[in-house]
């Protein structure tokens, strides 16, 4: 068994934004009852995630991790040590951006056996807001016709292929040269949604929201009687549902089948090393993204 130094480099959030960024080097989180060390070898980061810990800085960002289990604070039996496993972490304590992470077991699950840990680490927040949307929160049922606003992007590309997956008529809007990235996930139509969307969609059962704005405020004229709005954007109009994504080790473990089968394909930005950290998040902020932004941790 390797030892675990008494320090590690880890990324902590002193102030608001990308300038309240540090590398420091910092203790090696110790283990409380029911939490695994895990050894990071990837970090996946979100647009808006350094406004999320404000309230308790300094903070280390990023809440998508996957590694290798270094060592449990008691007989687990979910997990052990040199385990590989990948997991959205908790959004009230501090993330992942660091060489060593302490964990809430319960969260981790074994990573996707086809996927490296850069892959792996992009898959959990933007799959399990997809998924946790479209059955958990949307009760989608194969046959349904399901609206998915931004279907190319980090939520929204999961949403279009599971719902493909689970059996319903996709219905996807995308700007137009994305128009081709949409179909390729699996959608049946789409469309522009800032000009063809109300004469672009017959009534549908589910609008599975990830842009906000106008999308948003429009989407209960295109329900059929009896349809959900669903949204990780804001807050519906009407009778919707605006959900934050919560971990889960159950769905996480069916991603990844999903995902070694084939079903479900992961797209990559970019990747940045630990050192590259202030750079990762101006670039997660940046427009244009095709895919998760990466910081490389360890091992890979």
């Amino acid at each position: 068994m390797v030892a675990i130094p008494r320090t590690m480099q880890a990324i902590r959030l002193h102030g608001p934004g990308v300038g309240g960024l540090r590398r420091e080097t910092i203790d090696t989180p110790s283990l409380q009852l029911g939490e695994a060390l895990v050894e990071v070898h990837a970090a996946a980061i979100t647009r808006d995630e350094l406004e999320w810990p404000l309230d308790r800085l300094p903070a280390v960002p990023s809440y998508e991790l996957s590694g290798v289990v270094a060592a449990v604070a008691d007989h687990l039996g979910a997990v052990s040590v040199g385990a590989e496993v990948y997991a959205l972490t908790p959004f009230d304590r501090d993330g992942v951006a660091a060489e060593y992470a302490a964990v809430p077991a319960a969260t981790l699950a074994p990573k996707p056996s086809t996927l490296g840990h850069v892959e792996s680490a992009a898959v959990p927040l933007p799959a399990l807001s997809a998924w946790q949307g479209l059955f958990a929160h949307g009760g989608l049922e194969p046959g349904e016709r399901v609206l998915v606003h931004g279907a190319v992007g980090g939520v929204g590309q999961f949403a279009t292929q599971l719902a493909r997956w689970r059996g319903a008529y996709v219905v996807a809007t995308a700007s137009p040269q994305a128009f081709e990235g949409a179909r390729a996930l699996g959608a049946h139509e789409v469309i522009d949604g800032r000009r063809e969307l109300d004469d672009g969609v017959g009534p549908v059962d589910l609008v599975v929201d990830t842009v906000g704005g106008e999308f948003l405020e429009r989407a209960p004229g295109l329900l059929a009687r009896g349809g959900r709005l669903v949204s990780v954007a804001a807050e519906p109009p009407g009778a919707g549902t605006y959900f934050v994504v919560e971990p889960s080790r159950e769905q996480l473990v069916e991603l990844a089948r999903l995902v070694d089968s084939g079903e479900l394909r992961v797209a990559i930005d970019s990747t940045f090393a630990l050192s590259e950290a202030t750079a990762a998040f101006e670039r997660s902020l940046a427009s244009g993204k095709h895919g998760k932004v990466v910081i490389r941790v360890g091992g890979e």
